[in-house]
């Protein structure tokens, strides 16, 4: 006898279809839409391709599938919560204040008072400098400075600068503290120190630097001090009680931006090493957006910058750029970059990929 069991029959009854590239048994030929229901696909979001052509959505109650058929079913992947939620970070602290914002804006070079108000509204800042000088307290026209200031919403950070030696940044200090207080403005506690070197390059002499921040803290000033990126200074300025180091990122209004990220990033490795929250700011050389971003990715605290802002051709889009690169900054430091790769890393899965038609 040459016939089949019912059960050989039953099988050979079976047709074969490639589902996915893979080779599966059905009882009869679906449609496409009854082989969604069965494998429980929504058919929005899928695309079908049979024998590496697609069939609309609206032919698949009606296509039906032949023996051997080759069916793609596709969908899109990827990741997210379904609901972002602002990224939560700790506050600034500098010495006895604490700030949300950790951008820090400049008064001077704007070509009105009005301008500087809106530019300081758009930065988001808690923190602006002024110069305690004559010529910037008081405009051509009688102005003064202060009128255009909220001193209940900003925290004023007096600036020593134009001083070439300890003595006239230790004098300034003293006049800034007797207006503030005046004004009742928390800023009376504490002080920008800059003791320049030179008018071209306007960078810090270090010996007259040091000095003048020894003789401030004597006196009871919280002292944020601008300095070189020269390592070696910035912990020496640790070590004699700045409440905090100000490393320049360039010449100040330069607008070179970072220049030697390396040490940077060894002022950072020195003045936090025992001491994870000190705050280390960037101030002076910013030109953009990026720059922002590049000083706050690589872990610095903050930023202080008044060119970038005040000298763009719209100082208060730029005031914008520079609010978001900041956070966008911190935020990257504090999710950790990906480490860099000689070569390519497929950031879509490799599994379930479409069967290739070579």
């Amino acid at each position: 006898m040459n016939q089949e069991t019912p059960c050989l029959r039953g099988l050979a009854a079976m047709i074969q279809l490639s589902i996915n590239n893979e080779w599966r048994s059905f009882p009869q030929a679906p449609t496409i839409a009854e082989l969604l229901r069965q494998l429980g696909h929504d058919p929005r979001k899928v695309a079908v391709e049979v024998n590496q052509v697609v069939v609309r959505r609206a032919e698949h109650e009606t296509h039906r599938l032949q023996p051997g058929d080759r069916v793609e079913i596709v969908t899109l992947v990827g990741g997210g919560a379904d609901t972002p939620t602002v990224p939560v970070d700790a506050p600034l602290v500098v010495g006895k204040f604490t700030f949300r914002s950790r951008l820090f804006t400049g008064t001077g070079k704007y070509p009105t008072y009005d301008l500087m108000r809106q530019a300081l509204a758009a930065s988001g800042c808690e923190v602006t400098t002024v110069a305690v000088r004559r010529e910037r307290l008081v405009d051509h026209e009688g102005r003064n400075l202060l009128d255009y200031l909220d001193l209940k919403q900003y925290t004023i950070l007096p600036n020593t600068a134009g001083c070439f030696n300890a003595d006239d940044a230790i004098r300034h200090a003293r006049l800034a503290r007797e207006l503030l207080t005046n004004l009742e403005n928390p800023g009376a506690d504490w002080v920008k120190l800059e003791c320049l070197a030179d008018r071209k390059t306007l960078l810090p002499d270090p010996i007259d630097t040091l000095k003048a921040t020894e003789v401030l803290i004597r006196e009871g000033f919280q002292v944020l001090v601008y300095t070189s990126d020269d390592p070696a200074l910035a912990k020496r300025l640790k070590q004699a009680g700045a409440t905090c180091v100000m490393p320049a990122g360039s010449p100040i209004g330069s607008g070179q931006g970072i220049l030697n990220r390396n040490n940077l990033q060894i002022i950072l490795e020195y003045l936090k090493e025992d001491d994870p929250n000190y705050p280390v700011i960037v101030d002076a050389g910013v030109g953009t957006a990026s720059d922002v971003a590049i000083a706050m990715e690589l872990g610095c605290d903050g930023v202080l910058l008044n060119t970038a802002i005040a000298a763009a051709k719209d100082p208060v889009r730029m005031a914008w750029a520079m609010r978001y690169a900041c956070e966008a900054g911190r935020w990257a430091y504090l999710a950790g970059r990906i480490p860099k790769k000689l070569y390519a890393s497929a950031s879509s899965p490799w599994e379930g990929q479409i069967a290739s038609s070579r």
